[in-house]
């Protein structure tokens, strides 16, 4: 049983909150979203790409970047800030057309989210150029970092997405072709990757052998070959979407076709992050194989399965709990209804410059519906809880309004350790549930009860996944060996810092 850690507690809005406990980022999120098309005629690659990402957008909201290769000739733009933002309709014309565009949108887990970090990555080397866009987080990174600096190689960004582009450059000295370095490349680098990479004549397709991140392949009308980290940016293109990419597996598109090294298929397990189904995808995306809105509406049968509780009515925090409020509810009986008032103009992205705004952050984001809630017995389900401040000024929000119990379900087990493939979430001391029993954190966000998913169960949502899933943030183990330099600014850290974790 987890213990509750003895240190004074801090204050916010007046109420107690775990020591240790800092204010949070709004969410965990995920690294970012990765897109590819190849033409074999010249095409307006670049609209492609644009709606594609508009697709990804949820998958990260800090970056974006088009690369568009024109015969080897490639034009680019990449900046901070929303597609839409970083792409008005002149910025996106100007990029021309082509036979290959490479896009990406960020949230970064290695690195700042500062403008030298924003992808895709473009590398220029006596054989050509590369644009790699990458979703993932190495393992290794630093270790083949300071590797490479030791030869002379000069970094310009703090991300781990550049010692991919570093290597398989090295490896391209070597190798027959492109397809061959990533190849050599996938022998050295460990961890998360799925990768998009734009040769002068080649689209390239990675996923890692373990299949971390998804990465799936579909085509256009006109046969053009495009690559997506989910199935609605294909659906957002009209692309009919044909297969997901296999864990291990290169996908080269080029003018001879499509081909496929499956040469690293099958050599680690297959270990699927199991919170792309819980809340990093869109609902109507297909992930190898199974439908994210129907593995969220099954967590929510689950969790009414594991725990049952007498209730008027299934209330889903928006949006990511709601299609498991709809599962919570068919399960139990108890009617489903809508809790919230989300504004639309907000989303994940808003940014609150003052403390006071912070605190008042979910005032803005969601409305309870007083009509739906006052008097009833509340069963709130959401996504997730990593350190409860969020959840607890949103469990205000409904007793303000009028709730008279409300017994919060959990879609997911709770976070108990660090992820290093690509989830932001470095710092187990900042976890709740690391430090409290499952009833000292309902008394800390002020529920009448509180259930998780259980980790027996949340490996049963993607019912026609054939793959295994990746469970290591919620204690299920890691799938590989773990650095020791972990952290998102692992690549920032001051002289001093990096010099004691030297000699530790």
């Amino acid at each position: 049983m987890l213990t509750k850690e003895k240190t004074p507690a801090d204050r916010l809005n007046g109420e107690a909150v775990p020591a240790g406990l800092s204010i949070p980022k709004r969410h965990i999120h995920e690294e970012c979203g990765v897109f590819g098309v190849y033409s074999e005629s010249p095409a307006d690659v670049a609209s492609l790409a644009y709606y594609a990402l508009y697709a990804l957008q949820h998958r990260g909201q800090e970056s974006a970047g088009i690369v568009v290769n024109d015969d080897g000739m490639f034009s680019s733009y990449r900046d901070v800030g929303l597609v839409s933002e970083v792409f008005p309709p002149e910025r996106l014309s100007a990029l021309g057309t082509g036979h290959i565009a490479v896009g990406h949108v960020r949230y970064g887990t290695t690195g700042s989210d500062n403008k030298r970090n924003v992808q895709p990555i473009v590398v220029n080397h006596y054989k050509g150029r590369i644009a790699l866009a990458h979703n993932g987080n190495l393992t290794n990174s630093l270790a083949l970092r300071s590797e490479l600096e030791s030869q002379g190689s000069i970094f310009h960004t703090t991300t781990d997405s550049e010692v991919i582009a570093y290597i398989i450059v090295q490896e391209r000295l070597k190798a027959p072709s492109i397809e061959a370095a990533v190849s050599a490349a996938m022998d050295r680098i460990v961890g998360a990757y799925s990768l998009v990479i734009s040769s002068p004549s080649k689209l390239i397709a990675v996923r890692d052998p373990n299949g971390f991140r998804p990465l799936c392949m579909g085509r256009l009308k006109d046969g053009s070959v495009v690559f997506a980290s989910e199935s609605c940016a294909l659906d957002a293109i009209g692309a009919r979407f044909e297969r997901d990419i296999l864990p291990g597996e290169i996908v080269v598109a080029d003018k001879n076709g499509v081909r496929s090294d499956t040469s690293h298929c099958g050599r680690a397990p297959k270990k699927l992050c199991v919170f792309e189904f819980i809340y990093f995808a869109r609902p109507d995306s297909v992930i190898d194989g199974s439908s994210v809105h129907t593995a969220r509406q099954r967590a929510g049968a689950f969790l009414a399965l594991e725990h049952p509780v007498q209730a008027d009515i299934v209330v889903g925090v928006p949006d990511s709990g709601l299609d498991a409020a709809m599962g919570y509810a068919r399960q139990s009986g108890i009617p489903y209804g809508m809790g919230f008032i989300k504004n639309k103009y907000i989303g994940r992205t808003f940014i609150s410059p003052t403390q006071a705004m912070r605190e008042n952050e979910v005032n803005i984001k969601l409305n309870p519906i007083r009509s739906v809630v006052e008097g009833k017995r509340v069963v709130l389900i959401d996504d997730s809880i990593v350190r409860g401040t969020t959840c607890r000024r949103t469990i205000d929000l409904l007793r303000r309004a009028g709730a008279r119990e409300i017994h919060m379900r959990v879609s997911a087990p709770p976070f108990v350790a660090a992820c290093y493939y690509g989830t932001d979430i470095d710092d187990p001391s900042k976890l709740i549930a690391t430090h409290h029993t499952v009833e000292e954190i309902a008394e800390i966000i002020g529920v009448d009860s509180l259930g998780y998913l259980s980790l027996n169960d949340v490996v049963k949502l993607a019912d026609n996944t054939e793959c295994g899933f990746c469970t290591a943030c919620f204690g299920g183990g890691y799938p590989t060996a773990i650095p020791q330099d972990g952290g998102k600014d692992r690549f920032e850290c001051k002289i001093s810092e990096r010099k004691r974790e030297q000699h530790a």
